[in-house]
């Protein structure tokens, strides 16, 4: 990953791109994160070059994003955990574990991060697999993999093969939001596209399904704003 040098050096994320016809640089809004896209052919030193006569634009925009763009957590912090909020704390032991209202974190507090993170992806796969299951039985289907990526762009996704994939952060959202997140990937299965067919079987498995979509929009934000260090 290039890193452009100064004060503070910041990381960019190239992206090789068939629909790319030039250069171009773009700022999450959520987390801050900086791709800078390019054409297939394109050599990396023409996106450094690239890089380097945008530098103003790019540290004038960074600077200009809110402080509560980027949240690194570490013990003390304050973090949702299926909709319930967690202090991130020491603990004893060998694993990450909820006591009460905390979330003790056994350890070196320098990787508690990475290790909440890791803690989360095992739980947000086993909640995941289990709300899959629940309504692919519903609809009558079965999906033939389930994997996990930290997504920007979408919350889940269904191939037409029957691949689900969904975002790992959806955990720290309250679990009736994992479920429709679920249930709106399960009924690609069905049908793959978002016709007023495909709507009504979104309905029939998960009837309160725009009250969470409506949290996710408004909340979304928020969870991919935390980062883990890992």
């Amino acid at each position: 990953m290039p890193v452009l040098p100064g004060s503070p050096p910041v990381e960019v994320h190239l992206k090789r791109s068939a629909r790319a016809r030039r250069f171009s640089l773009r700022v999450s809004r959520l987390d801050g994160k900086v791709t800078l896209s390019m054409p297939l052919r394109a050599r990396e030193g023409e996106a450094l070059a690239f890089l380097r006569g945008h530098e103003g634009w790019l540290r004038e925009t960074l600077q200009a994003m809110p402080e509560s763009a980027l949240r690194p957590v570490g013990l003390g912090m304050v973090i949702p955990v299926e909709g319930r909020e967690l202090r991130v704390a020491p603990g004893a032991g060998r694993g990450v574990r909820v006591e009460g209202d905390d979330l003790l974190v056994p350890g070196d507090p320098a990787t508690a991060g990475a290790r909440v993170s890791a803690w989360l992806k095992t739980l947000a796969r086993d909640r995941l697999a289990r709300a899959s299951t629940h309504y692919a039985g519903l609809v009558g289907r079965s999906y033939a993999t389930l994997a996990l990526r930290d997504t920007r762009s979408r919350w889940g996704s269904c191939s037409p093969d029957g691949r689900l994939m969904y975002s790992w952060r959806l955990i720290m959202a309250p679990p009736q939001v994992l479920g429709y997140v679920a249930a709106h990937e399960v009924a690609h299965l069905v049908e793959l596209n978002h016709s007023p067919a495909y709507w009504e079987v979104v309905s029939r498995i998960c009837p309160d399904w725009q009250e969470h979509r409506a949290w996710l929009r408004a909340n979304g934000q928020v969870l991919h704003r935390l980062r883990f260090q890992d």
